[in-house]
């Protein structure tokens, strides 16, 4: 590509953002589509969903290479006759479809894996959606641009990009979020103390990936402390009122958190929380 085009490129994507328009369509490097897919540790058991999947490079490479199955959604038709097009040259039509819709209409509730190459303003726009859509452990990797700084991406990496057709630091920057469980809230449960167990009630916060609140053990209210949620998975402990710190893991679903929780003396007990409707 020219400089020339290159600068036309790079005025297209200022000038959609201004105007809060579709995202003009910049082909991904091979090698960059490689790494999102390796980043998302696709199987073939995964379903992908690209959001502005251009010439279907994307979702053919995942069909082709991991024998996942998924959809391209572009906006523009003519792309999406062409993905087609490739998708059936690749011997992958049974696995990579390609649908025009605007991704803001599109329901995602079917795949494990998003991947995404939008301007900053179209992602974080997005986010509510995808925290909406998308079961607790799916995957999500962006190229050049994150979620906004509210959600703190579980990885980030840098793939040499020289034939990326737009910037001038040939450099692709990917990031992965896994879709946390959404855990906020009232929670009823039982902690061990001593030889006994007693009631607890948990007051869980969260902000994507950070919790926080606290926990009612006997009438008085500690701090949740070292707290992470990846997808399903929820760690966090809380000082012992016999001394020491209980130490709790488990996975959660819409209503229950199963696992265990650990205490001062290093045994495990089983554990369980309910949710308070």
């Amino acid at each position: 590509m020219t400089v020339l085009r290159v600068l036309c490129a790079l005025a297209l994507f200022a000038a959609a953002a201004a105007r809060g328009e579709e995202v003009p369509y910049v082909q991904t490097p091979q090698n960059v589509v490689e790494a999102m897919l390796e980043l998302a540790g696709v199987r073939g058991t995964d379903f992908l969903i690209d959001l502005g999947s251009g010439d279907g490079r994307i979702v053919i490479t995942a069909a082709r290479k991991y024998g996942a199955s998924g959809i391209g959604i572009d906006y523009d038709g003519h792309l999406v006759r062409e993905s087609t097009a490739n998708a059936l040259k690749a011997g992958v039509a049974d696995r990579a479809r390609f649908v025009e819709q605007d991704f803001f209409d599109a329901d995602l509730g079917a795949a494990t894996v998003v991947t995404m190459y939008l301007l900053p303003e179209f992602n974080v726009r997005l986010r509510p959606k995808l925290l909406r859509e998308l079961r607790p452990g799916s995957r999500i990797v962006t190229h050049d641009y994150d979620l906004g700084p509210e959600w703190t991406p579980d990885a980030r990496i840098e793939v040499p990009a020289p034939d990326k057709p737009v910037g001038a630091r040939k450099v692709s920057t990917l990031f992965l979020f896994v879709v946390p469980a959404q855990v906020a809230g009232q929670w009823e449960t039982r902690v061990p103390v001593g030889d006994g167990a007693v009631d607890a009630v948990l007051e869980l916060e969260q902000a994507f990936r950070q919790l926080g609140g606290s926990a009612r053990i006997e009438g008085t209210t500690r701090p949740i402390e070292r707290a992470e949620v990846r997808g399903r998975y929820v760690a966090f402990r809380v000082d012992d009122p016999a001394g020491g710190a209980l130490r709790f893991q488990g996975n959660a679903s819409a209503d229950r958190i199963v696992g265990q929780v650990s205490t001062p003396d290093g045994r495990a007990h089983p554990w369980r929380a309910r949710r308070v409707k």
